[in-house]
């Protein structure tokens, strides 16, 4: 894998990661939080692999792929959820998980 790629996508992981922290804990500040649940945990999820990612590439482990080719069905998954939510949070996480899995997919079809 160039290095170049795996740079885009180290930062596209970190990136993502950062949006869904940002996005969980605004969640938990909403007035109601309940029907944020789902997005709430998924934004911990999420943020936990883009961080796994991230360092599996950057020191060339054996499983980035891998790891990548989970990280695509993670983002989709929280970024589905977060698109539902009109909050400013959610959209931007989204947004962020959008690119985070097209990165990722760049890694698994090297």
């Amino acid at each position: 894998m160039a290095h170049d790629l795996n740079q885009d996508c180290i930062d596209a992981c970190n990136a993502c990661a950062d949006a869904c922290d940002h996005c969980a804990s605004a969640c938990l500040q909403e007035l109601d939080v309940k029907p944020m649940a789902r997005c709430v945990a998924l934004d911990i999820d999420c943020a936990a692999l883009c961080r796994l990612a991230a360092a599996a590439l950057a020191r060339g482990s054996e499983f980035a792929r891998r790891i990548c080719g989970l990280c695509v069905l993670l983002c989709e998954a929280c970024g589905e959820e977060c698109a539902k939510h009109e909050h400013d949070h959610c959209q931007d996480c989204a947004a962020a998980c959008a690119r985070c899995a097209d990165a990722c997919r760049q890694i698994v079809a090297v």
